[in-house]
């Protein structure tokens, strides 16, 4: 069973998804099975590899408001053994959909658990606040 690694930090600008992005290929160039999960509504990890931005692709967003299943949003990337599930800036209706739903907490984790047997490390890429994106992920995290 794959490790959940969240990469989280109030401030911006303080190198979150550099660590991430690295952190992730750098696992992947180890000949180890990673997904990169960008939980960040700027979708500076999924730009960040190479990910144009397509409002149409499934992301984040569906993933969490469960709206499609986790194995149908991973995306692979040209290096062998990183996989990503981009995001897209809809992704910051999430905190408001998510104030009045039940489990609100455990989405990503719950999203995420049948892909943990799959990889060795998920690495999630967080918002640079407190909300609802960051606290899943932190839920989610080991």
């Amino acid at each position: 069973m794959g490790k959940i690694i969240a990469v989280a930090n109030q401030k911006g600008g303080v190198g979150k998804t550099t660590t991430a992005i690295n952190l992730a290929a750098s696992l992947a160039a180890a000949e180890l099975q990673v997904l990169l999960v960008d939980c960040d509504p700027q979708s500076n990890s999924t730009s960040g590899l190479g990910f144009a931005r397509d409002p149409g692709r499934p992301s984040t967003y569906s993933l969490i408001m469960g709206d499609v299943p986790a194995d149908q949003v991973t995306q692979v990337k040209e290096l062998d053994g990183l996989y990503v599930i981009p995001a897209h800036k809809n992704l910051i209706g999430a905190n408001i959909e998510l104030v009045q739903a039940d489990n609100r907490e455990f989405r990503l984790r719950n999203a995420l658990r049948p892909l943990a047997s799959k990889f060795h490390f998920i690495v999630l890429d967080c918002p640079p606040a407190l909300d609802l994106l960051t606290l899943n992920a932190l839920v989610a995290a080991d």
